[in-house]
């Protein structure tokens, strides 16, 4: 985890004590838009992460450009968050996987 946090230059690590869970905490935006963003566009993640990865994708541009600070720009990510993880009903398919890219959400 230290490796990562070196790697990304940022980040908090913390521990769950009862899970013994690590977790790296990134909130930096241009680290997100400009390290995090392009590795995981170069190493794309499979199955249904790739889809809730497009959301995260997408909320990250609403942030950079700083629409999160309005009630619309607000809305809209939790309605984007609203559909991501365990709340998503669709699977990616190659035709998704090639008709949606991270970059159309930059």
């Amino acid at each position: 985890m230290e490796l990562l946090k070196k790697y990304f230059e940022s980040g908090t690590i913390e521990i769950n004590t009862k899970t013994s869970v690590l977790m790296l905490t990134i909130t930096k935006i241009s680290i997100i838009t400009k390290i995090i963003i392009p590795l995981f566009n170069k190493y794309p993640l499979l199955g249904v992460k790739y889809l809730d990865y497009l959301d995260w994708c997408k909320i990250a541009n609403l942030m950079s450009e700083g629409k999160h600070l309005t009630n619309e720009g607000l809305k809209l990510i939790k309605e984007i968050k609203a559909g991501m993880n365990s709340c998503r009903w669709d699977a990616p398919t190659a035709d998704t996987r090639k008709g949606e890219s991270p970059e159309e959400y930059r």
